[in-house]
């Protein structure tokens, strides 16, 4: 749908108030990539996603999709720069049809038949949604309504996408029906930064991984390099 471009997080220093969230934290999504985040509770990685969507203005550092600095512009001017975002929980719109959402996603675009054409796309990727196209969001089961909040992201035309523990809360059939779609997006050319707690599943789709752990990065690598990781598999793998 685009093409990609490089996602850079370059030292980053975050705090609310005096307390520090974030220490010098790096990272890179390379197109055409999946990254996953790692970490426990409270370890700073939904304030990291929300730094990239300028939701959180970092004290020091920078973030860059290619050579455009991301960090100081708002959420609206990110995501016109083609970086999208499925958050945690959905939050679709729920008293919007899901047509309507579908079209919120798209609300930074002008180009009408590139729109439609996109709508007609997302609708091939995720079938379930075209036979809802006149429901309300909020009657969706929570795995539809996960459908309907990817495909949201995908209508912004992103060149990077951001979720935001896009499995939590779904029954195991629809956590492999949301890791399926990702799968298929990212071959599309779309690179990909999840936020995961599902680290077993999260690292069978990733190409690199990184864990985060008192707001410092700790340990990164290839998905396979960090699941052999003994600390990762004792700490997040429950093995």
């Amino acid at each position: 749908m685009a093409e990609g471009a490089t996602l850079v997080v370059d030292r980053i220093t975050t705090s609310y108030g005096l307390l520090p969230v974030h220490v010098d934290v790096s990272l890179v999504v390379r197109p055409g990539r999946i990254v996953c985040l790692l970490g426990g509770n409270a370890s700073g990685k939904s304030t990291l996603m929300k730094a990239i969507l300028g939701l959180v203005r970092p004290r020091s550092g920078r973030i860059l999709l290619g050579d455009v600095v991301l960090s100081g512009l708002s959420t609206a001017q990110i995501v016109r720069r083609g970086v999208a975002s499925v958050p945690e929980a959905r939050r679709i719109f729920p008293r919007m049809t899901v047509h309507e959402n579908l079209m919120m996603g798209a609300y930074v675009r002008r180009d009408r038949a590139g729109i439609q054409r996109d709508r007609e796309r997302v609708l091939e990727l995720f079938p379930r949604l075209r036979d809802r196209l006149g429901q309300k969001g909020g009657t969706l089961s929570g795995g539809e309504q996960q459908m309907l909040a990817i495909a949201r992201a995908l209508m912004g035309r992103p060149r990077v996408i951001c979720m935001d523990e896009p499995t939590m809360g779904l029954s195991p059939r629809f956590v492999d029906q949301v890791l399926d779609h990702i799968v298929r997006i990212n071959a599309e050319g779309i690179s990909v930064f999840m936020v995961e707690q599902n680290a077993n599943r999260a690292l069978e789709i990733a190409h690199e991984g990184y864990v985060l752990q008192s707001g410092r990065i700790v340990l990164q690598g290839s998905a396979d390099e960090i699941r052999r990781n003994p600390q990762v598999r004792e700490a997040y793998l429950g093995q």
